[in-house]
């Protein structure tokens, strides 16, 4: 079994190896494969805002079916102190900058969401398996934030890549996905 840091490396330098031309199309495809999934009947919708240094998904499909549904979209600021998120209304009055990390986000003036009212949460990774188990960037963000969540939260990882059929061995604070969309498809963990 590999670890996660050799995966982490290993699937940094593929997504690295894309055009942006691919990140673009299978952004799209992702947000198109997400349109099957029977979630859309919740309010409130937590989603990433990519890293374009880092050639992350590009959400921004995902967020205008989202304001197209009428639904109430969740950001986040991240502190790097503790590893915690806060999380935020995302409206037109939203002002987002570009932290040092690249990471595009609120400003703290905004609208406070309590993480127990999100219904559904858009995870970003770096790899993933078929039993729901995901690398990030190894400083558990996003682990600490759904087990903030409440127990029924559906959480959905996106991958440009197919999950990996070999187990990554998960950590014990790490959470596992419910469904992984990925640009070939959608899979459901059981």
């Amino acid at each position: 079994m590999e670890s996660k840091e050799v995966l982490r490396k290993q699937y940094i330098q593929r997504r690295l190896a894309l055009t942006l031309d691919q990140v673009e199309e299978y952004s799209l495809q992702i947000a198109n494969n997400a349109l099957e999934i029977d979630i859309w009947n919740h309010s409130n919708y937590h989603i990433f805002l990519p890293i374009e240094k880092q050639k992350e998904i590009n959400t921004e499909y995902l967020l205008h079916v989202l304001q197209g549904k009428d639904k109430n979209v969740v950001i986040s600021r991240s502190n790097f102190k503790d590893f915690s998120m806060s999380n935020y209304l995302l409206t037109d009055q939203t002002k987002l900058t570009v932290n040092t990390y690249g990471i595009p986000e609120p400003d703290e003036n905004g609208i406070a969401i309590d993480e127990k009212s999100i219904d559904v949460v858009f995870v970003p990774l770096v790899a993933v398996d078929r039993f729901g188990n995901r690398v990030g960037y190894g400083k558990g963000f996003y682990d600490r934030f759904l087990k903030k969540c409440r127990p029924d939260v559906l959480k959905i990882g996106l991958s440009f890549f197919t999950p990996r059929e070999v187990k990554i061995d998960p950590s014990s604070t790490d959470v596992g996905l419910d469904y992984i969309i990925y640009r070939q498809g959608i899979l459901k963990v059981v």
